[in-house]
């Protein structure tokens, strides 16, 4: 169950801030995790409690949700007219599945206008529909969407303003492949976290169930569990291919997992060969195979 602040107590504290001689006028941080998520997720939460085999979100929008931002923006609004206050930021913690649950543009289009310093960060976690199964988080392409419609509301006021992805390693789930392609989502958006988050269990939680178990509490089903330092290594490695430092761990990476086609000089490539040597067999078998559907083609013609 979600718990809040009162708007009397955040408001308080704020006029606290303003009467500090080296307050800027710059509220850098409203909310926390769920930021957005002020209430009870529905009518039936207030009487009969959370479900406990079902979840508001995942994998999708329970038809029940009680999706409102209103009460949020009215603690924004309230924020940005105290006198002193130049700014009131939300740096982190936005559900964005939630916000693309909610209808009403509103509050999309007032965190991008009035709340974004620039970077707004977000918690995708993991790129891969299996891993973010495992998370408990809806698909990829939810994190997708939002994306788009951030893009699309920052295009609308004039803004360049973009978001800043927090991912995760090795999270039960995650076999090779999955790590590699979250490391080929993040040559497709040309970013390179500078923190990476490895996975490690604590207590309470499903995810650390997995991690000890090998098995999904939910339905039993199998699941594989990175847990070997060094395959942790390499799949951490891989999120931050481009940092010299983890050539070898990348390069091992995708030679285990049979992607050497990512070793060469193509814009695709995640890293290059090394200085005088061939590019790998793979690369040559793909590059072999192009030059031969060229020559049908022209045959063909």
């Amino acid at each position: 169950i979600i718990q809040t602040r009162s708007h009397e107590s955040i408001i308080n504290e704020a006029k606290a801030f303003t009467w500090d001689p080296d307050f800027k006028g710059y509220i850098h941080d409203v909310g926390g995790p769920t930021a957005n998520f002020r209430h009870p997720s529905c009518e039936k939460q207030l009487t009969k409690g959370v479900c406990k085999n079902k979840q508001c979100l995942f994998p999708e929008p329970c038809k029940n949700l009680h999706v409102d931002h209103q009460d949020y923006l009215e603690l924004l609004r309230k924020l940005r007219a105290l006198p002193g206050v130049k700014k009131v930021f939300i740096r982190s913690g936005i559900r964005f599945d939630y916000v693309n649950a909610d209808p009403d543009p509103t509050f999309l289009r007032e965190l991008c206008e009035y709340h974004v310093s620039g970077q707004l960060k977000v918690a995708p976690e993991h790129v891969a529909d299996p891993v973010l199964k495992r998370m408990g988080k809806p698909g990829n392409r939810v994190y997708r969407k939002f994306v788009q419609d951030y893009k699309t509301m920052n295009e609308k006021l004039g803004k360049k303003q973009y978001l800043v992805p927090y991912l995760m390693s090795s999270h039960p789930g995650s076999t090779m492949k999955e790590a590699i392609a979250l490391a080929e989502y993040l040559r497709d958006l040309g970013y390179m976290p500078e923190q990476v988050q490895d996975f490690y269990p604590t207590p309470a939680t499903l995810s650390t169930c997995m991690y000890y178990t090998g098995l999904d509490p939910r339905t039993m089903e199998p699941v594989y569990v990175p847990k070997n330092p060094h395959e942790k290594a390499m799949q951490r490695a891989l999120i931050q291919y481009r940092n010299p430092k983890n050539y070898d761990l990348v390069r091992e990476a995708l030679e285990t997992a049979h992607r050497t086609d990512l070793i060469g000089f193509d814009k695709k490539c995640l890293i290059r060969p090394r200085r005088g040597e061939q590019v790998k067999t793979e690369e040559r078998r793909q590059t072999k195979k192009k030059t031969i559907r060229n020559v049908h083609k022209k045959k063909k013609k």
